[in-house]
């Protein structure tokens, strides 16, 4: 038994933090509990706080911690928390916005250069030995006069375009909401912006409103010569529709730092062609994981002192 605040952390990835935070706090490990009823019934009548790194948050936890106040998420997506559900128990939900923004829109022109420009396929038509004095592979698009469509303008969206306007790209966007602070042009509809682009970058943050809104539909819009780039979540993709739609031709190439389902398993993508995969690595630099990590335990703190917390999400 400890007189330090007890904190739940949520995912493997963030048990480097447990050292870090054990001088000031009590540390349990949701993955080290065998039996989630033991552990509610035992050590989780004692923790105050979950620190969350994009695990989807189990509501019999918000109903089974009684001491449960804050849910703090490090990153910018918090789809993981039944929020209302949260609220209604007394329990906040903080994230940390905008930190890695422009980390991750860096990841999304890595990705879209590599795909447009095909650094993959040029790097294993050499390491197999096809590279050939008549033939090096297909002329590709310039980034020069790419039509660049941005799904989302928020924080990521923003700078996606910013650097996509840098490679002397064409951008539009859409989203739900008219920004009319910004310069880029906003298309009326999402088909609109489908059937324009060469390239539809997704940057929106994902919600129950807008699952799957990439569908077979849009993906017929952007064609057999565009290609897609997702940097934000899988959930915003009919996952099923593009691999067919890769496979068969109808959409020229996909670049993905997301998943349906994460980690994608290896053999959903044996066979589709034209698609360029990280393992969801957007915000993950130093710099990027130091300052969320320090904004998330912030909001812990400032929770524990009884003061408002920084970066609660919005209704």
């Amino acid at each position: 038994m400890t007189d330090k605040p007890t904190l739940l952390l949520d995912a493997p990835a963030l048990g480097g933090l447990k050292r870090r935070l054990e001088a000031d706090y009590e540390v349990l490990c949701l993955w080290e509990q065998p039996d989630l009823d033991a552990f509610l019934s035992g050590g989780g009548q004692r923790v105050r706080a979950i620190i969350g790194g994009g695990e989807k948050t189990d509501t019999r936890l918000i109903e089974g911690l009684p001491n449960l106040g804050l849910i703090a998420r490090i990153g910018s997506g918090y789809e993981g928390v039944d929020v209302p559900h949260a609220r209604a128990h007394g329990v906040q939900v903080t994230n940390t916005p905008g930190v890695n923004a422009d980390d991750v829109a860096d990841l999304a022109l890595a990705l879209l250069l590599g795909l447009v420009r095909g650094v993959d396929a040029g790097d294993r038509m050499v390491r197999a030995g096809a590279w050939t004095r008549s033939h090096r592979g297909d002329a590709r698009p310039s980034m020069k006069g790419l039509k660049v469509g941005v799904l989302g303008l928020g924080d990521i969206g923003k700078a996606t375009a910013e650097r996509a306007e840098a490679f002397r790209s064409e951008v539009r966007w859409w989203g739900p909401r008219p920004k009319p602070d910004v310069s880029w042009p906003r298309v009326e509809s999402l088909p609109a912006l489908a059937d324009w682009c060469d390239a539809l970058v997704i940057c929106a943050r994902a919600d129950a409103s807008n699952a799957k809104l990439i569908d077979g539909a849009v993906l017929d819009a952007v064609g057999a010569n565009g290609v897609v780039v997702n940097i934000t979540r899988g959930s915003i993709i009919d996952e099923d529709a593009l691999i067919e739609r890769l496979k068969d031709g109808r959409l020229g190439g996909a670049a993905l730092d997301v998943f349906e389902t994460e980690p994608t398993p290896a053999a959903r993508w044996e066979g589709v062609p034209n698609t360029l995969l990280t393992p969801h690595i957007g915000g993950n630099t130093r710099g990027a994981i130091q300052a969320m990590v320090a904004m998330a335990l912030e909001n812990v703190r400032a929770f524990l002192a009884g003061e408002p917390v920084p970066n609660a999400v919005p209704d």
